[in-house]
């Protein structure tokens, strides 16, 4: 058994996709998850089950759409991938306020070369860091509606599919996960 996150993209948000967390709950519960609990109304929900993460991601995605007529991305990943995600943090010397910086989580590793071929220089005041894997670290100084490196853009440079959750969010998974 492992504790996991799903992350459920687009769901809540602008009164589109509208999933009730009570039963977003009771859904996985339904596929034997456990200690199956939800942050915020955005579509995180911490679980334990002995599924791997992309198993599980592609249960709830399917669930989801058929219990709720919804279809949006799962990304999940295990209390170790977030334990990591925190650690690395390689814009903690630039990244003053948590609610502008963003960790945008991919389904798979992308191509090095496609990350490299994104000029950071188009982009300031936002900056961003690849450290590999299948997150990058975006820093919003004017705020993370006016980046022009959301999800959408990461998304359509790197062939992925992504979805993003500020730092005080990634914090409080971490903390949930660790329980």
């Amino acid at each position: 058994m492992s504790k996991q996150v799903a992350l459920l993209r687009g769901i809540n948000v602008g009164g589109r996709n509208k999933v009730g967390m009570a039963p977003l709950r009771e859904l996985l519960e339904g596929f034997g998850y456990d200690e199956v609990r939800t942050h915020l109304q955005s579509g995180n929900v911490v679980f334990t089950t002995a599924e791997k993460p992309e198993r599980a991601a592609k249960r709830i995605a399917e669930g989801v759409s058929e219990r709720f007529g919804v279809q949006v991305p799962v990304l999940t990943r295990s209390r170790t991938d977030l334990q990591k995600i925190v650690k690395a943090h390689p814009l903690s010397g630039v990244a003053s306020d948590p609610a502008r910086l963003l960790v945008t989580f991919l389904s798979a590793a992308p191509k090095a070369k496609l990350v490299k071929e994104v000029d950071p220089a188009s982009y300031t005041p936002d900056v961003f860091r690849f450290e590999g894997g299948r997150e990058i670290y975006v820093w919003c100084p004017n705020g993370v509606h006016r980046t022009k490196l959301g999800h959408a853009f990461w998304e359509k440079r790197l062939d992925v599919t992504a979805t993003a959750r500020n730092w005080r969010t990634v914090e409080k998974l971490l903390e949930m996960i660790g329980e």
